[in-house]
């Protein structure tokens, strides 16, 4: 954990940062905005810690705009709500009133470091890859990860960056289908001032980053075949030129690829390097699917279920055993990530201490409601003869798009207007939400604005 902080903290710098070190993390003190920028672009930072006195937004927008991502707190003295409320609009993800309290530190740089990677499994075909990655983790090997999306691919590289004999050094993920193909070579190799438009100063690239440790390579299939020349001849030199750079940088790291892609399939279409494949490929790592790994989806729902009540700050939510079975016969063609936003979902929207059939919304939107045959079967589920199941008489007589609305509403609202966070529980990409709620507000629906809940309509 690379942490800035960045401002005087008002004298509390000198404990904020002795919790921090105290935590593992490596601490660096920016004295102003100008400096961590310049320290961010030299060396690169996993988290910022910036004093609200700092001009919070005028940082994080000038790293958006050189295409840094680097997740930033903010602390001030004492709890001043419109402060916080400032720094949270303002970017930051979290809000640390100071004095710090040594807990709550501890609970942001562990949420920080863990980055939801949690590895759980149980499943005996899910067991035979973890043996695998055991095997050879402690080598210096180049590991291909392949699997469908959201099989858990970068829990896995992390998992082998742990047990390697590199874990107390950097690992450093990359998601090649992410950024730009014309700054990608700038993300990986770094840049010299001037280099291109834009380039207004020297940045490290996300190899130098990474000198000593790990660097993960997401989603490999998606990177240029032109660059992946340059990535070749990085990877035999193991030294690299900046863009617009005249000398060579020594570089030490193990590479790890992920690719949910058939590379022998790219290779004969000629949208990969075979080259290329043969130096990654040293070993494959091969992740089954989610529904070929039965005991897994009931431990992680177990996990999800706990996780999320914590994070919401809601009583525990057993999953029953008429959810379970719906939750195992699922194909999850989402896999882990969908199980996830599934079970998240259920949590914030169960009325009781049970999560039923009827409370698994997947992802095509429709509940799962299961059609008693006989007034027996409703006795047995503690309904009166004559009278309709609760989830099934709310939504009989709407539309799948009113209900559908209302699941969207009412989610953004929990979320504080946050469209990431809404967008990341609904299952759906970020720019759906915002499709969807244009498409309200253009019908004169009231939408709640990021960090505000909805107003009532009086």
């Amino acid at each position: 954990m690379r942490l800035i902080i960045v401002g005087s903290l008002e004298g509390q710098l000198t404990t904020a940062s002795r919790i921090a070190l105290n935590n593992g993390a490596k601490v660096i003190h920016a004295p102003d905005e100008a400096t961590a920028l310049s320290l961010i672009r030299a060396k690169g930072a996993d988290l910022l810690m910036i004093d609200v006195k700092c001009n919070i937004k005028g940082l994080l927008d000038q790293l958006a705009s050189e295409h840094i991502s680097t997740p930033a707190v903010a602390c001030g003295v004492g709890s001043n709500s419109d402060e916080a409320v400032a720094a949270i609009r303002a970017g930051a993800k979290e809000y640390i009133p100071l004095p710090p309290d040594p807990d709550l530190i501890a609970a942001i740089l562990t949420a920080i470091s863990v980055d939801d990677h949690e590895f759980i499994y149980r499943d005996r075909n899910m067991i035979q890859v973890v043996k695998l990655a055991n095997q050879i983790a402690a080598s210096e090997a180049s590991i291909i990860i392949t699997g469908d999306s959201g099989t858990g691919k970068e829990v896995m590289a992390r998992y082998v960056h742990n047990k390697s004999r590199r874990n107390n050094k950097a690992f450093i993920a990359v998601n090649c289908a992410a950024i730009p193909e014309n700054l990608l070579e700038s993300e990986l190799f770094g840049h010299e001032k001037g280099a291109f438009t834009g380039a207004i100063a020297r940045r490290v690239g996300k190899f130098e980053e990474a000198n000593g440790g790990t660097l993960l390579l997401d989603e490999i299939s998606e990177m240029d075949v032109r660059l992946q020349a340059k990535l070749l001849r990085v990877i035999q030199e193991r030294e690299l030129d900046r863009v617009g750079g005249s000398s060579t940088v020594k570089i030490n790291i193990r590479i790890i690829a992920t690719t949910n892609c058939n590379l022998q399939e790219e290779v004969k279409n000629g949208r990969f390097r075979e080259d290329l494949l043969f130096r990654l490929n040293v070993v494959n790592l091969n992740i089954p699917p989610l529904r070929d790994r039965p005991e897994d989806i009931r431990v992680l729902c177990k996990h999800f279920a706990v996780k999320y009540a914590e994070f919401n700050g809601l009583p525990y939510k057993n999953v029953s055993d008429s959810a379970m079975k719906i939750l195992i016969n699922h194909q999850w063609p989402g896999n882990v990530r969908e199980l996830e936003n599934t079970i998240h979902r259920a949590v914030l929207l169960t009325v009781g201490e049970n999560i039923g059939a009827s409370d698994i919304v997947l992802p095509d939107g429709r509940p799962h409601i299961e059609i008693q045959s006989s007034g027996a079967a409703m006795k047995n589920m503690g309904i009166p003869e004559g009278a309709e199941p609760l989830a099934a008489a709310s939504l009989i007589g709407r539309t799948v798009a009113d209900v559908e609305k209302d699941l969207i509403i009412d989610t953004l609202k929990h979320c504080l207007g946050n469209r990431t966070h809404a967008a990341n529980i609904l299952g759906i990409s970020i720019r759906t939400l915002r499709n969807k709620l244009n498409l309200y507000m253009s019908d004169g629906v009231n939408i709640p604005g990021p960090g505000m809940p909805l107003t009532p309509d009086l």
